[in-house]
């Protein structure tokens, strides 16, 4: 390497750290402004009153299941209330209305959060690009540049299903927090100076293997969360549905969450839809395994955790599927399931040895 072109790949490692910090700045006004969004959204002492009035009168129960309007000379019909139902003989609980309780400021302070996050997201991922142009390689040789790749894309993720409207604003403020985290961990305790791969993994399989267990940790990740809100939201609708009552903190932040039902069909769905994708990649690990050392199998410790991963999720998903082990119990599984994950990628990395320590710390 020329001294210019070297010169050139230090430029660029400090302009990705450069960004990587600079998205960790934005990203902590997001965490604020999600932080506004929940304080000035909770719903006003006149709301409150009014649904509890209209919960003693029989509540969305007693609301007719389509509401018929007159427009001209047309009958229009409305749309009833969708209310979600996770099995027979559950609660049917409609969904919350959301971080900004449907409060004009509320909103707002959620819009200005999601532009924020937006702007983070872009700055994460130049500073991924910049990584990947300094060492002219794929960014993910070690735990710093695999942990950077990982936030940005469970945030562009996030992005994604927000583009699609589907209804994931609540899980801003979870998000930022955990990848402002996630950053702090990357750049405190597994900075790495941008260096050359080790001969085993100059392959192409790099870019196929280490990019689908990324995207498959980011997708994982949120469907924990939302198996945690679902532990959560089913607490608080059990108490009610049981005559308690919960603490005013509790009350003003769960009640804006979707319904535990919703909750709990949201994380299943992400984990079902990205579990195929995760057995790829065991396969194309394996697959390049064989490329490199020979045997497509060794019983190393990443391989291990990664088989005990699949194996987890596919209990969860089967468990899922059986009547009796939907709601608390699938969700138990689900998080037990990205524990193994978090474990597979921080514990096997950090503490144990083997063909894939490529730690970099």
């Amino acid at each position: 390497m020329t001294p210019l072109a070297a010169e050139v790949n230090e430029n660029l490692a400090q302009i990705s750290n450069y960004l990587i910090y600079s998205s960790m700045a934005v990203y902590t006004l997001a965490f604020l402004a999600h932080i506004a969004e929940w304080t000035f959204g909770s719903r006003s002492k006149v709301a409150r009153t009014a649904a509890a009035l209209t919960e003693q009168a029989g509540g969305a129960a007693a609301a007719p299941a389509v509401q018929v309007r007159s427009k001209g000379g047309t009958a229009v019909l409305d749309k009833p209330k969708v209310v979600t139902r996770s099995a027979p003989g559950t609660r049917d609980v409609p969904d919350g209305p959301g971080a900004a309780g449907g409060t004009a400021e509320g909103d707002l302070y959620g819009r200005i959060a999601v532009s924020l996050t937006v702007l983070g997201f872009l700055l994460e991922a130049a500073g991924v690009v910049a990584r990947a142009l300094s060492v002219q390689r794929a960014p993910w040789g070690n735990m710093y540049e695999f942990s950077i790749t990982f936030s940005t894309v469970a945030v562009g993720a996030y992005l994604v299903l927000l583009a699609l409207k589907k209804n994931v604003r609540w899980l801003g403020l979870i998000l930022v927090t955990t990848v402002l985290l996630d950053l702090g961990i990357a750049t405190t305790w597994l900075y790495t100076e941008s260096d050359q791969l080790v001969p085993a993994l100059h392959s192409y399989w790099l870019w196929i293997h280490v990019s689908t267990a990324i995207f498959c940790g980011a997708v994982f990740y949120i469907g924990a969360a939302g198996a945690v809100l679902y532990l959560l939201r089913d607490s608080y609708e059990a108490k009610l549905a049981s005559g308690g009552t919960p603490s005013k903190i509790a009350t003003s932040i769960l009640e804006r969450f979707p319904s535990a039902a919703s909750l709990d069909k949201f994380s299943y769905r992400i984990n079902a839809a990205v579990f195929p994708l995760w057995t790829f990649t065991i396969i194309a690990g394996a697959i390049w395994a064989g490329d490199a050392w020979g045997r497509y199998w060794g019983w190393d410790p990443k391989e291990v955790w990664s088989f005990v991963t699949w194996v987890a999720y596919a209990c969860y998903l089967h468990a899922r599927a059986t009547a009796g082990w939907k709601g608390r119990k699938a969700a138990y599984l689900a998080l037990f399931a990205f524990a193994c994950w978090i474990w597979n990628y921080y514990g096997v990395n950090i503490l144990l040895s083997g063909k894939h320590s490529y730690a970099g710390v």
